[in-house]
C-alpha cells in the first residue's frame, strides 16, 4: 500500500490566556461540565501564563522526525493537527488535501489503547474527513507503541536518572510510582471483546520499565488528572492519596514516573510538579520525578521505524506480550455524553 505523507496527531493546547476557556470548552464539549469548573482548571493554565507546553513540544517533536526522516530516506512529508486547538485536525486534512495527499500515516502522541488515548483519534479523522468533503486524504493510523524500546528505554533512563537525585541511604524504603491519566471505571472495565486495554497495556509498561530501570524496587501504577463529576467512579488511587498511604506505610522516598504521557506537558507539569510535589513536602517525602521521551532520539527513530513497518515491511520492535493491532477493532467504549 502506497502512502505520501505523514501527520502528528495530538491533543492541543493553548498558546495565550484568551485561548484558555475557548480550548477547555473544546476539550470537554458534550460532557456537561459547569463552567465554574472549567474556570478553576483554567487556573491551571493561566498559572503558566495561558501557555500549554504541548504545542511547541510538537514542533520540536514534528522537526526531529522530519529530520530523521530525511536522515534515512523516507520521503513522506509532515503535518500536524490537533483535537483540541489550531492546528485542528480538520484544517491539516484540507492543507493536505490542497497539496494533493490521498493516504497519509497518522502518528498520535498517546501510547496506549482506550477510547480516548485511541479510538478517539480515529474519529477525529473521520470528522476531519467529512468536514473536508470530496478529495480528503485517507489516513492510516499507525499502532500502538506502549511496549516498544524507543518508548520504554527513554522512560527507564528517566527513572533511573531520578533515582540518583535522592538520597542513596534511603533506598531500601525508596518507592517507584508510575502515573498515568485516570479515565472512568466503566471504560475500563467495558471494553469490549479485548478487554481493559489501557489497564493492562499501563501495568505492562509499568513493569517494563521498572525491571530496565530499577530491578527489585517496588513500584506501583497510579492515576492523575481525573475530571467529571464526583459521583462518577474513576480509577484510583489518586497520586495525592497514594503518596499519604505511603508515607503511612514508612516509605521515605518516592520517584514519580508519568508512564502515561510521551512529554512533559501541562497537566505533568501541574499535578506532579505543583500538586504531588507540595504533597510530598508535607509528608516529609523525598521526591523526585522522572521526564518523559519527548525529542528523545530513540523514541524518534521508534516514530520512523512504525512508519517503516508499513511501508518497507519492517518486523515489529517489542518487549511486552500483550495484542497490539494495526487496525483499530472497535473495542473501547466511548463514554456516556450529557444530552444537550
Amino acid at each position: 500500500m502506497a502512502y505520501d505523507a505523514f501527520v502528528l496527531l495530538s491533543f492541543g493546547g493553548p498558546e495565550k490566556p484568551d485561548d484558555v476557556m475557548p480550548f477547555l470548552r473544546n476539550v470537554t464539549r458534550g460532557r456537561g461540565i459547569p463552567e465554574e469548573r472549567l474556570a478553576a482548571v483554567a487556573e491551571h493554565y493561566l498559572h503558566f501564563g495561558g501557555v500549554s507546553p504541548i504545542n511547541q513540544q510538537c514542533r520540536e517533536l514534528l522537526a526531529a522526525i522530519e529530520a530523521d526522516f530525511a536522515a534515512h530516506g523516507v520521503g513522506l512529508p509532515a503535518y500536524w493537527g490537533n483535537r483540541n486547538w489550531h492546528p485542528m485536525i480538520e484544517d491539516t486534512v484540507a492543507q493536505m488535501r490542497d497539496d494533493g495527499v490521498e493516504h497519509a500515516l497518522g502518528f498520535a502522541t498517546s501510547a496506549y489503547g482506550g477510547y480516548s488515548s485511541c479510538r478517539q483519534y480515529w474519529e477525529d479523522i473521520a470528522r476531519a474527513q467529512e468536514k473536508v468533503g470530496p478529495g480528503a486524504p485517507r489516513i492510516s493510523k499507525l499502532r500502538q507503541f506502549w511496549d516498544h524500546p524507543g518508548f520504554v528505554q527513554p522512560h527507564a533512563d528517566a527513572v533511573r536518572e531520578a533515582l540518583g537525585k535522592l538520597d542513596p541511604a534511603h533506598r531500601d524504603s525508596t518507592r517507584l510510582v508510575f502515573t498515568a491519566h485516570s479515565i472512568p471505571v466503566s471504560m475500563s472495565e467495558n471494553a469490549g471483546p479485548t478487554g481493559g486495554r489501557y489497564l493492562a497495556q499501563l501495568e505492562e509498561t509499568a513493569g517494563l520499565v521498572a525491571a530496565q530501570a530499577a530491578p527489585g524496587l517496588e513500584y506501583d501504577l497510579v492515576w492523575q488528572s481525573r475530571s467529571g463529576p464526583p459521583q462518577v467512579p474513576w480509577l484510583e488511587p489518586d497520586i495525592n492519596d497514594h503518596l499519604e498511604s505511603l508515607a503511612g506505610k514508612g516509605v521515605t522516598d518516592v520517584v514519580v514516573s508519568p508512564i502515561g504521557f510521551v512529554s512533559d506537558h501541562l497537566e505533568v507539569i501541574w499535578d506532579l510538579d505543583n500538586e504531588a510535589l507540595e504533597t510530598a513536602g508535607k509528608l516529609g517525602l523525598g521526591f523526585a520525578r522522572a521526564g518523559t521521551p519527548g525529542t528523545d532520539p530513540r523514541f524518534v527513530t521508534m516514530v520512523r521505524h512504525l512508519v517503516e513497518e508499513r511501508t518497507a515491511g519492517r518486523d515489529r520492535e517489542r518487549l511486552g506480550r500483550l495484542p497490539v493491532w494495526d487496525e483499530c477493532p472497535g473495542c473501547c467504549v466511548p463514554p456516556r455524553r450529557a444530552s444537550r
